[in-house]
Protein backbone atom coordinates (compact mmCIF):
# COMPACT_ATOMS: atom_id res chain seq x y z
CA UNK A 1 0.00 0.00 0.00
CA UNK A 2 2.86 2.38 0.83
CA UNK A 3 4.42 1.67 -2.50
CA UNK A 4 1.21 2.30 -4.29
CA UNK A 5 0.63 5.43 -2.26
CA UNK A 6 4.16 6.68 -2.91
CA UNK A 7 3.95 5.93 -6.60
CA UNK A 8 0.56 7.56 -6.82
CA UNK A 9 1.69 10.70 -4.96
CA UNK A 10 4.79 11.05 -7.17
CA UNK A 11 2.72 11.22 -10.38
CA UNK A 12 0.51 14.15 -9.25
CA UNK A 13 3.64 16.03 -8.16
CA UNK A 14 5.26 15.43 -11.54
CA UNK A 15 2.08 16.46 -13.32
CA UNK A 16 1.81 19.60 -11.20
CA UNK A 17 5.44 20.46 -11.93
CA UNK A 18 4.91 19.91 -15.66
CA UNK A 19 1.81 22.10 -15.66
CA UNK A 20 3.61 24.78 -13.64
CA UNK A 21 6.53 24.74 -16.06
CA UNK A 22 4.19 25.01 -19.04
CA UNK A 23 2.30 27.90 -17.42
CA UNK A 24 5.57 29.66 -16.66
CA UNK A 25 6.70 29.29 -20.28
CA UNK A 26 3.36 30.55 -21.56
CA UNK A 27 3.47 33.49 -19.16
CA UNK A 28 6.98 34.37 -20.29
CA UNK A 29 5.93 34.17 -23.94
CA UNK A 30 2.91 36.33 -23.19
CA UNK A 31 5.07 38.99 -21.52
CA UNK A 32 7.53 38.93 -24.42
CA UNK A 33 4.73 39.27 -26.97
CA UNK A 34 3.12 42.15 -25.11
CA UNK A 35 6.50 43.88 -24.80
CA UNK A 36 7.08 43.58 -28.54
CA UNK A 37 3.56 44.73 -29.35
CA UNK A 38 3.58 47.83 -27.14
CA UNK A 39 7.16 48.31 -26.01
CA UNK A 40 8.22 50.76 -28.78
CA UNK A 41 11.83 49.60 -28.90
CA UNK A 42 11.63 46.49 -31.05
CA UNK A 43 12.31 46.54 -34.77
CA UNK A 44 8.76 45.46 -35.53
CA UNK A 45 7.29 48.40 -33.60
CA UNK A 46 9.79 50.99 -34.77
CA UNK A 47 9.64 50.11 -38.48
CA UNK A 48 5.90 50.62 -39.17
CA UNK A 49 5.79 53.80 -37.03
CA UNK A 50 8.56 55.35 -39.11
CA UNK A 51 7.01 54.39 -42.45
CA UNK A 52 3.60 55.68 -41.36
CA UNK A 53 5.04 59.06 -40.42
CA UNK A 54 6.88 59.32 -43.72
CA UNK A 55 3.76 58.34 -45.64
CA UNK A 56 1.73 60.90 -43.71
CA UNK A 57 4.26 63.63 -44.41
CA UNK A 58 4.32 62.73 -48.09
CA UNK A 59 0.55 62.79 -48.27
CA UNK A 60 0.34 66.13 -46.49
CA UNK A 61 2.92 67.82 -48.73
CA UNK A 62 1.38 68.95 -52.04
CA UNK A 63 3.40 68.22 -55.13
CA UNK A 64 4.90 71.37 -56.60
CA UNK A 65 3.60 72.14 -60.07
CA UNK A 66 6.35 72.90 -62.59
CA UNK A 67 6.70 76.62 -63.18
CA UNK A 68 6.24 77.88 -66.70
CA UNK A 69 9.25 79.68 -68.10
CA UNK A 70 8.16 82.62 -70.26
CA UNK A 71 9.37 82.90 -73.83
CA UNK A 72 12.03 85.60 -73.86
CA UNK A 73 11.89 88.38 -76.42
CA UNK A 74 14.46 90.62 -78.02
CA UNK A 75 13.51 93.72 -76.04
CA UNK A 76 15.95 95.99 -77.87
CA UNK A 77 14.57 95.03 -81.26
CA UNK A 78 11.03 95.32 -79.91
CA UNK A 79 11.62 98.94 -78.86
CA UNK A 80 13.58 99.97 -81.93
CA UNK A 81 10.94 98.59 -84.29
CA UNK A 82 8.06 100.17 -82.35
CA UNK A 83 6.64 103.26 -84.13
CA UNK A 84 5.12 104.44 -80.82
CA UNK A 85 8.54 104.88 -79.22
CA UNK A 86 9.92 108.39 -79.56
CA UNK A 87 13.07 109.03 -81.62
CA UNK A 88 14.78 110.44 -78.51
CA UNK A 89 14.39 107.15 -76.61
CA UNK A 90 15.59 105.17 -79.60
CA UNK A 91 18.70 107.35 -79.74
CA UNK A 92 19.35 106.63 -76.05
CA UNK A 93 19.04 102.91 -76.68
CA UNK A 94 22.62 102.03 -77.48
CA UNK A 95 25.12 99.62 -75.95
CA UNK A 96 26.83 100.77 -72.77
CA UNK A 97 29.55 98.11 -72.78
CA UNK A 98 30.19 95.80 -75.72
CA UNK A 99 26.73 94.55 -76.69
CA UNK A 100 25.07 95.19 -73.32
CA UNK A 101 22.04 97.47 -73.69
CA UNK A 102 20.55 99.47 -70.78
CA UNK A 103 17.18 97.75 -70.64
CA UNK A 104 15.28 95.99 -67.86
CA UNK A 105 12.71 93.40 -68.95
CA UNK A 106 9.90 91.83 -66.87
CA UNK A 107 7.34 89.18 -67.78
CA UNK A 108 3.90 88.66 -66.28
CA UNK A 109 0.22 88.41 -67.08
CA UNK A 110 -1.58 91.73 -66.60
CA UNK A 111 -3.92 91.82 -69.58
CA UNK A 112 -5.41 88.32 -69.30
CA UNK A 113 -3.96 87.14 -72.60
CA UNK A 114 -2.71 83.66 -73.43
CA UNK A 115 0.91 84.86 -73.40
CA UNK A 116 2.87 86.83 -70.81
CA UNK A 117 2.98 90.59 -71.16
CA UNK A 118 6.41 92.18 -71.50
CA UNK A 119 7.48 95.30 -69.59
CA UNK A 120 10.54 97.07 -70.98
CA UNK A 121 12.35 99.91 -69.22
CA UNK A 122 14.94 101.88 -71.20
CA UNK A 123 17.63 103.46 -69.02
CA UNK A 124 20.59 105.76 -69.51
CA UNK A 125 24.04 104.23 -69.42
CA UNK A 126 25.65 106.62 -66.95
CA UNK A 127 23.25 106.93 -64.03
CA UNK A 128 20.56 104.38 -64.99
CA UNK A 129 17.77 106.94 -65.20
CA UNK A 130 14.62 105.57 -66.79
CA UNK A 131 13.80 107.43 -70.00
CA UNK A 132 10.97 105.21 -71.23
CA UNK A 133 8.70 102.43 -69.98
CA UNK A 134 6.59 100.23 -72.26
CA UNK A 135 4.17 97.32 -72.01
CA UNK A 136 3.81 94.87 -74.88
CA UNK A 137 0.89 92.46 -75.13
CA UNK A 138 1.37 89.21 -77.00
CA UNK A 139 -1.18 88.62 -79.74
CA UNK A 140 -1.04 85.94 -82.43
CA UNK A 141 2.70 85.51 -82.17
CA UNK A 142 3.47 89.25 -82.24
CA UNK A 143 3.60 92.01 -79.62
CA UNK A 144 1.50 95.15 -79.49
CA UNK A 145 2.40 98.28 -77.53
CA UNK A 146 -0.45 98.87 -75.07
CA UNK A 147 1.25 101.35 -72.72
CA UNK A 148 4.08 103.86 -72.79
CA UNK A 149 5.50 106.49 -70.43
CA UNK A 150 8.33 108.67 -71.66
CA UNK A 151 8.57 111.41 -69.03
CA UNK A 152 11.93 110.71 -67.34
CA UNK A 153 12.80 109.60 -64.78
CA UNK A 154 10.26 106.77 -65.02
CA UNK A 155 10.22 103.07 -64.21
CA UNK A 156 7.48 100.44 -64.65
CA UNK A 157 6.99 97.17 -62.77
CA UNK A 158 4.48 94.33 -62.44
CA UNK A 159 2.90 94.05 -59.01
CA UNK A 160 0.32 91.27 -58.38
CA UNK A 161 -1.19 91.61 -61.84
CA UNK A 162 -1.18 95.41 -61.91
CA UNK A 163 1.15 97.82 -63.67
CA UNK A 164 2.96 100.14 -61.24
CA UNK A 165 4.78 103.16 -62.67
CA UNK A 166 7.14 105.21 -60.52
CA UNK A 167 7.99 108.76 -61.55
CA UNK A 168 10.62 110.56 -59.53
CA UNK A 169 10.03 114.22 -58.74
CA UNK A 170 12.81 116.80 -58.78
CA UNK A 171 12.73 120.26 -57.31
CA UNK A 172 14.94 123.06 -58.52
CA UNK A 173 18.55 122.33 -57.64
CA UNK A 174 18.09 118.59 -57.02
CA UNK A 175 20.93 116.47 -58.42
CA UNK A 176 19.99 113.49 -60.56
CA UNK A 177 20.99 111.11 -57.76
CA UNK A 178 18.78 112.85 -55.15
CA UNK A 179 15.19 113.54 -56.21
CA UNK A 180 12.83 115.23 -53.76
CA UNK A 181 10.17 112.55 -54.00
CA UNK A 182 8.21 110.22 -56.23
CA UNK A 183 4.75 109.59 -57.61
CA UNK A 184 3.68 105.93 -57.68
CA UNK A 185 0.81 105.24 -60.05
CA UNK A 186 -1.03 101.92 -60.24
CA UNK A 187 -2.76 100.95 -63.49
CA UNK A 188 -5.19 98.08 -64.06
CA UNK A 189 -6.17 96.51 -67.36
CA UNK A 190 -9.84 97.07 -68.26
CA UNK A 191 -11.76 97.34 -71.52
CA UNK A 192 -8.65 96.82 -73.62
CA UNK A 193 -6.44 99.44 -71.95
CA UNK A 194 -4.64 100.38 -68.75
CA UNK A 195 -6.68 102.71 -66.55
CA UNK A 196 -5.24 104.54 -63.57
CA UNK A 197 -6.46 102.88 -60.38
CA UNK A 198 -4.82 105.06 -57.74
CA UNK A 199 -1.63 106.98 -57.00
CA UNK A 200 0.51 107.86 -54.02
CA UNK A 201 3.16 110.51 -53.46
CA UNK A 202 6.26 110.04 -51.34
CA UNK A 203 8.57 112.83 -50.18
CA UNK A 204 12.16 111.84 -49.54
CA UNK A 205 13.87 113.04 -46.40
CA UNK A 206 16.74 115.46 -46.77
CA UNK A 207 19.77 113.97 -45.05
CA UNK A 208 23.00 115.96 -45.06
CA UNK A 209 25.68 113.30 -45.17
CA UNK A 210 28.68 115.60 -45.26
CA UNK A 211 27.96 117.35 -41.97
CA UNK A 212 30.22 115.89 -39.25
CA UNK A 213 28.51 114.52 -36.15
CA UNK A 214 29.48 116.56 -33.09
CA UNK A 215 31.26 114.67 -30.35
CA UNK A 216 29.29 114.29 -27.11
CA UNK A 217 30.38 116.54 -24.27
CA UNK A 218 32.47 114.71 -21.69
Amino acid sequence: MRGLTGEGSARPRASIQAVSTALAVLAALGLFASACGAGGTGARDEGPAHSDSVAGAAAATPSAAPSKTPDTVDAVRLVKDDPKVSPEVKRELKPCVADEYPVDVSYGNMTGGSADDVVVNVLTCGDAVGVGSYVYRGQDGSYQNVFKAEEPPVYAEIDRGDLVVTKQVYEKGDPVSSPSGENVITYRWASGRFDEEYRTHNDYGKVVGDTPTPEPAS
